[in-house]
């Protein structure tokens, strides 16, 4: 059964993961070029621009998959 001694972890450990995504989002633009890598996409023309961050979202996946992988590994 879930427990609240599990509940609580649980908790502080998604606070935690709260805090580094927050931190990243905050002062990635400064550290990391995340947005501008070669390989995201920009056009712009007279009235329209398109931006598809393709190289930042593969990175992110990446990142992500291995980080829950390490967490939820049983």
């Amino acid at each position: 059964m879930f427990g609240f001694d599990s509940l609580g972890k649980t908790l502080m450990t998604v606070g935690v993961l709260l805090l580094i995504a927050g931190a990243l989002v905050h002062f990635g633009g400064k550290i990391l070029p995340l947005g501008r890598l070669p390989g995201d996409f920009h056009w712009e023309k007279e009235n329209f621009s398109f931006h598809f961050p393709f190289a930042t979202s593969i990175i992110i996946s990446i990142v992500l998959t291995l980080l829950l992988n390490l967490l939820f590994r049983r």
